[in-house]
């Protein structure tokens, strides 16, 4: 019977109107939420599935490197969501020490014209809070609105008291296991932000600089001179020896003598260590403890002074230990100033051999980019080396698997060459260290979980240490202090540590991941995750990373309200092969997101479609219906759907490791460590099924069923609403706003009320129902009409005699094509006859993958003549190509001369000349007769 009404679904979808509600229903419903008791860790009857947010920036606001990397941890939680998982992704931000205090310091200096030093650090710590308060949830609500099915319940925040207090056991703990000291060492300083830095947060930059040659004459015969050369001539007046190797037969005479420091005056000693290399440059270089890190470690080799000649804020000054080193001259300049004045004064002195171009590396502040200062300093560390052996272990013997592997071995390198992490900041926004110093007791560090009020052994005053702790050393801890470690205690923590799959671009691998991994095996006792997905960066259409500071970043606000949400991530999920870079256009929006724009406007059609043919009646479940009802379309668009649903799967992956290691831990099977979250491929997958298959075919196919109602339009209609419903099903991670609003309006039997997708179960491939590839004989058999039609140019109007011819001993393919001439028909836009032998006179020829030949007689239908004219010239054309290509290919001088590239190019257009030809050769022969 026909459908008795049709839903009231409006001819366009309008994400703009639908998407804040269809979230606002998820979030009321409790979607994103995750109970730890149905969990199997507590006695339910559900796996835990949990990935931890990379927690962005307190005050910063959503770009497109967010975009595609939270839209890449929902596709995965709302996959295993649906698939019965107890799924929990558990949101959070990062209180930002340096850049949140950088916004504010920017703030002050623009409003009131200050600095955070005339506030005081009382009052700039309670002006940064009040800020983080009022905007500091911008970036989370704009993750709502992109789709983001988080538990906000569990909404953390690495300076909230919770976290806190595990940053403070952390450090404790640390510090009773000798894992943290106190260090006077040198460390990166950056004179912008006035802090240290970590290795990681001062960046490698290549740059064009100069390479100063000086000459430093001897104390006791001026007449002889050591040349050292230097990238940073401002540094020398903190020099305190010359050094040169122990078997440099150059300088042996020299070892033990000392030489005039220019400008400075001083004299210095020559020393044999066999930290130079001879054969680089002179072979002697300067050392200058105080503002080189390796000059350091030679320094306390040979107890050598280490003078300080350039302040925190990077201009000159005898700082400690530099007393008549800096001359009066050159007192208050900038670094880089001084560096260009010291020169001329060593040009005076007659000591500048020469001044050359060089092509070096500096590191820079990653947050202000200025150039970081090597500076003595006293700072807090976290010796590193024992707690990256079982990091680096994990991921060795598989218990930690990283896609794409490559990165590995970069995981590897870092880890095997470790150094101690300076886990200090001379900031005020941030974790205070946990320290307190009794100057009457001597100044010994008092380590406490609590406040310290008074000093333990003698009851005075106590003051705290000024600094505070790397933002990083809070974000370390994200997996369980999230949790609610380090209450061993916590249900959430009982239920859902380990987490899952972490998912992070590769910037950050060393910044926060790898440290990840440390902390878990260090608090937890085991890994904080199975898998590291790093996905690729987002880069604008001449391959440049997105950024501020190119300004050819994406707005995804812009692209949320222009095209949607499911849009976008469409749009990013189809363009994230794994490992690779997604490549977006800033200057065209249009055209970049239109094929997301384009799937939703399709998908949308084909609800439009199937909801005019199915009405408001509950359509019957696919399981009521008489398999021997089905169609030949029906098994074989069912049996796509189970294709499509088992590539999905294969795509996505195993979810979690599927065996253990020799101590009983999960870990991956050589065959599966490299397998799933290939998201493009899944999405592929979903969007050949719905597009190709379930609209270009199966709906065309039934079209007339439909319309003729009866028991035959009946099970076309639940097999189409089962495809449908399956189908949105497999595209709700990617594109949850539609495919919600779609399925609402199905006529599904099954479905409760208040039911929603977001909480539907993943689809199942089933078995596959005999005969489901019959149908692929009418497909391949219009398709090799329809070819042959925009071959010979048939205008569009024009219905056309095709004459099919099976293979003589094929009868099955014979009762196929017979039984479905009228889809073939309408479909190829012919009068189909099924015949034992192709008919005689110009006619085009195609033979499908079964034997079967399709022939089209074209007289009448085309001007056979002028068609075979045109043909005959174009196979000449091309027959001349081939030939002046082949010979130039045989001429051996090109080919040994040619670069491979090129020899290899000419190669392949050789070989696809050669298809064309064939392809041109039989046309005419098809059409021509010869």
């Amino acid at each position: 019977m026909p459908p008795e009404a049709t839903p009231d679904l409006p001819s366009q979808y309008s994400p703009g109107a639908a998407e804040p509600d269809l979230y606002e229903r998820w979030r009321d419903a409790g979607v994103f939420g995750a109970d730890p008791a149905h969990t199997t860790r507590e006695g339910g009857d559900r796996d835990p599935f949990t990935i931890v947010i990379p927690p962005p920036n307190v005050t910063a606001v959503l770009h497109m490197g967010h975009g595609l990397n939270n839209t890449v941890q929902d596709v995965i939680i709302r996959w295993r969501r649906m698939a019965g998982d107890e799924a929990l992704w558990v949101p959070g931000t990062d209180h930002a020490g340096i850049a949140t205090q950088n916004v504010i310091e920017r703030q002050l200096a623009r409003d009131d014209g200050k600095t955070r030093f005339d506030l005081g650090r009382e009052a700039f710590v309670e002006r940064t809070a009040a800020f983080v308060e009022e905007t500091g949830g911008t970036i989370l609500r704009q993750l709502e609105s992109i789709g983001a099915s988080c538990d906000w319940t569990r909404t953390a925040y690495t300076l909230s008291p919770e976290l806190s207090r595990a940053v403070r056991e952390a450090f404790v703990h640390l510090h009773e296991k000798d894992l943290i000291y106190r260090g006077h060492r040198v460390i990166h300083w950056c004179p912008r932000c006035l802090t240290s830095l970590s290795d990681e947060e001062a960046e490698f930059s290549d740059t064009t600089g100069t390479l100063t040659h000086i000459s430093y004459p001897l104390a006791d015969d001026p007449s002889r001179a050591i040349t050292v050369a230097t990238t940073r001539p401002e540094t020398m007046l903190g020099d305190v020896a010359v050094a040169v190797h122990p078997d440099d037969e150059r300088y042996q005479d020299l070892i033990g003598r000392r030489v005039r420091l220019p400008i400075a005056g001083v004299e210095i000693p020559v020393i044999a260590d066999e930290y130079t290399d001879p054969a680089f440059g002179s072979g002697a270089v300067k050392i200058t403890p105080a503002h080189d890190a390796n000059d350091f470690e030679v320094g306390l080799r040979h107890a050598l002074p280490s003078p300080v000649v350039i302040t925190p804020t990077g201009e000159m000054e005898e700082v400690a230990e530099a007393e008549g080193r800096v001359p009066a001259a050159l007192r208050g300049l900038d670094r880089f100033e001084a560096r260009t004045r010291i020169v001329e004064m060593l040009g005076d002195e007659g000591r500048l051999v020469k001044v050359e171009q060089h092509q070096h590396a500096i590191r820079r502040c990653y947050r202000c980019d200025t150039v970081v200062e090597p500076r003595l300093s006293d700072q807090w560390f976290v010796r590193m080396a024992p707690l990256a052996a079982p990091a680096l272990d994990a991921v060795r013997t598989g218990r930690i698997r990283i896609l794409p592997e490559r990165w590995e071995g970069v995981y590897v390198h870092w880890m095997e060459n470790i150094r101690d992490w300076n886990i200090s900041r001379q900031l005020w926004w941030g974790h205070r260290i946990p320290v307190w110093y009794c100057d009457r007791c001597g100044g010994e560090p008092i380590v406490s979980r609590t406040d310290v009020e008074r000093c333990p052994t003698c009851g005075g005053a106590v003051r705290q240490d000024e600094d505070v702790l790397d933002t990083w050393f809070s974000s370390w801890l994200f997996p369980f202090s999230t949790l609610g470690w380090p209450d061993r205690d916590s249900p959430d923590l009982r239920a859902f540590y380990p987490t899952d799959v972490l998912v992070s671009a590769p910037d950050i691998l060393f910044f926060w991941i790898a440290r990840m991994v440390m902390a878990g095996y260090e608090f937890m006792g085991e890994a904080p995750f199975h898998t590291i997905y790093l996905h690729g960066v987002v880069r604008d259409a001449q391959h440049r990373r997105m950024s501020k500071s190119l300004g050819n970043g994406i707005d995804p606000m812009d692209v949320v309200r222009k095209y949607g949400a499911d849009a976008l991530r469409w749009t990013v999920v189809a363009g994230l092969g794994m490992g690779t870079d997604v490549i977006l256009d800033p200057e065209d929006l249009e055209s970049t997101f239109a094929p997301g724009r384009n799937f939703a406007t399709k998908l949308w059609n084909i609800g439009r479609f199937l909801l005019a043919n199915t009405g408001t009646v509950r359509v019957r479940p696919l399981g009521d219906i008489d398999p021997a009802r089905l169609a030949r379309a029906d098994r074989w668009i069912l049996h796509r759907l189970d294709v499509a649903v088992g590539e999905a799967d294969e795509a996505l992956g195993p979810a979690r490791p599927t065996k253990r290691d020799g101590d009983g831990r999960p870990s991956w099977p050589e065959t599966d460590r490299r397998a799933g979250l290939r998201l493009s491929e899944y999405a592929e997958s979903a969007r050949r099924f719905v597009w190709n298959e379930l609209a270009d075919w199966y709906v065309e196919a039934i079209k007339g069923r439909l319309a003729a109602g009866g028991e035959d339009g009946e099970v076309a209609r639940a097999v189409l609403v089962h495809a449908f419903d399956r189908a949105l099903r497999l595209l709700h991670p990617i594109v949850p706003f539609i495919t919600e609003a779609l399925w609402q309006s199905l006529p599904l039997a099954d479905r409760a009320p208040d039911e929603l997708l977001a909480r539907a179960s993943w689809p199942v491939r089933r078995a596959s129902p005999p005969g489901a590839g019959e149908f692929d004989l009418v497909r391949d058999a219009v398709v090799a009409v329809r070819q042959i039609r925009a071959d010979a140019a048939v205008p569009p109007g024009k219905v056309v005699e095709a004459v099919l011819v099976p293979p003589r001993d094929d009868g099955r393919a014979r009762e196929v094509l017979e039984s479905e001439t009228a889809i073939i028909e309408r479909l190829g836009r012919a009068t189909v006859t099924i015949a034992g032998e192709p008919p005689s006179g110009a006619a085009a020829h195609a033979v499908l993958a079964g034997g079967t030949e399709v022939v089209v007689p074209l007289a009448g239908m085309v001007d056979v003549a002028k068609e075979c004219g045109k043909l005959r010239g174009e196979l000449q054309d091309l027959e001349q190509r081939i030939a002046g290509l082949a010979q130039r290919l045989g001429n051996e001088k090109f080919v040994a001369r040619a670069p491979a590239s090129v020899v290899e190019g000419e190669r392949q257009r050789l070989r696809e000349w050669s298809t064309r030809r064939e392809q041109l050769s039989d046309k005419v022969r098809s059409l021509c007769g010869s």
